[in-house]
């Protein structure tokens, strides 16, 4: 087993980061809970999540990379060269970061026609035209959302997680609170102007945290300095893979607006609580992994490293399998509880628990891959994760397309749980592979 002091440390993280995410999500929860039932899988509800898709996955692939691309070169640096060329990096990290979300948000909007083609093929005229009315107004969320998330990563750098677990409920907090004072009176615009107002009290939230440990978090050019190729060369890949990735969604809501009207939502509620687990587990998992990671990289424990590695590995799988061999069985009661009340009938219920049960299958493999990507991403191989990216991908379209078939809408839910399966494996090999290469070096500087 590993070091005791770093087994501990990492748990306690995680402990801290899953309880407080959990109280993040709950609230999430409730918003989503208060939209299926002012609003159940009509078309105010099914034109809101699909324009919701986009901005969310520009947050996710831009700012997200970030924390892979940049958080083991700036412990690096700051181990080896002090706190002062850690900050010159992080101001410069996060000058690009916000250049290439502008940039993005830019391009989406004037795309917008194109991709609401894209997200709602089979969607009315009207029904397009508010999608594309919701979609330009939540673009905002781009750059705000993803601002916000890029310097929750660089707190979590510190070890600090806390305030970077908890900040993500004020998001949802603002149209779950602006729901309950006026219902559906003003329509789904109601949910969009709250999730800015939340992603703007976020973003300033986390950016306190970070002024006060000392961090200077606002966007500055220090120029071109070897630590920022590293990111680039790092940061290049892993957008890549992300976004390929992060198309996975987009893939299967298209997919499921061909089947028709109603499936996009049904998809969507059947995945809630399935986002629920994994991203507690994956976003504990990884926060408090990633910078013990990167540090035992840095200063070459290899055989703490392998050992860490295969601690977590051994207790993910021991949590998670029958986690979700008991949420499959209680999927029904689940959505029932959850879900049915309101617009949101017995009917619909039945449809959700079904994608519900098969999505479920995923989260296994998910949790465990969030340690291999962790590690990868530590030993700056973020190539193989865009590689895995576009097998992952090209799975994806084939099976959405066989089983949705003969399944209907649960079959893109089987089709995903397959997906992270085949990613897990692939990584695993490769990370593997990397990890004895690594060792058989260590041995052979110890014999010179």
């Amino acid at each position: 087993m590993g070091n005791p002091s770093v087994n501990r440390r990492i748990f306690s993280a995680v402990v801290i980061v899953g309880v407080l995410s959990f109280a993040a999500r709950f609230v999430g929860a409730g918003r989503d809970l208060l939209v299926a039932t002012r609003f159940g899988t009509g078309d105010q509800a099914e034109a809101f999540l699909a324009a919701y898709t986009l901005p969310l996955f520009a947050v996710q692939v831009i700012a997200g990379s970030f924390t892979a691309a940049v958080v083991p070169t700036f412990i690096e640096v700051r181990e080896r060269q002090g706190r002062e060329a850690a900050q010159r990096l992080l101001s410069s990290a996060v000058a690009l970061g916000f250049g290439l979300l502008l940039v993005t948000a830019l391009v989406m909007g004037a795309m917008s026609s194109q991709l609401m083609l894209l997200l709602g093929s089979r969607f009315s005229a009207e029904k397009q035209a508010l999608t594309q009315r919701l979609f330009l107004e939540l673009l905002p969320l781009v750059l705000i959302g993803g601002t916000g998330l890029m310097w929750s990563v660089l707190l979590n750098a510190g070890e600090k997680f806390a305030l970077s677990a908890l900040a993500p409920a004020v998001t949802p907090l603002v149209p779950l609170a602006l729901l309950l004072a006026f219902g559906a009176r003003f329509g789904v615009e109601l949910v969009v102007v709250g999730t800015l107002v939340g992603a703007l009290g976020e973003a300033a939230l986390v950016g306190a945290g970070l002024v006060a440990q000392g961090w200077r978090p606002w966007p500055r050019w220090h120029g071109y300095s070897p630590s920022v190729r590293q990111i680039v060369g790092q940061y290049l890949p892993m957008v890549a893979g992300a976004s390929i990735m992060a198309s996975n969604p987009i893939v299967d809501q298209a997919m499921a607006a061909v089947l028709g009207p109603g499936n996009v939502s049904s998809l969507n509620y059947g995945n809630k609580v399935v986002g629920l687990v994994v991203q507690l587990g994956a976003m504990s998992l990884s926060t408090a992994v990633l910078p013990h990671f990167a540090r035992m990289v840095a200063v070459g424990e290899w055989a703490q490293l392998r050992a860490t590695f295969r601690t977590y590995t051994r207790l993910t799988l021991a949590v998670t399998v029958p986690l979700t061999l008991a949420l499959i069985a209680l999927s029904h009661p689940i959505v029932r509880l959850v879900f049915q009340r309101g617009a949101f009938v017995a009917a619909d219920t039945e449809v959700v628990a079904r994608v519900q049960a098969l999505s479920l299958l995923q989260v296994p493999f998910y949790v465990a891959a969030t340690l291999v990507v962790r590690l990868l991403s530590s030993l700056k191989a973020n190539h193989v994760l865009m590689w895995g990216a576009v097998v992952n991908v090209a799975v994806n379209v084939s099976l959405d397309y066989l089983l949705m078939r003969r399944m209907g809408v649960a079959g893109i839910a089987l089709s995903t749980a397959a997906v992270y399966a085949v990613s897990y494996t692939f990584l695993r090999i490769n990370l593997g592979l990397r990890l004895s290469k690594h060792a058989q070096n260590a041995e052979q500087t110890t014999d010179d």
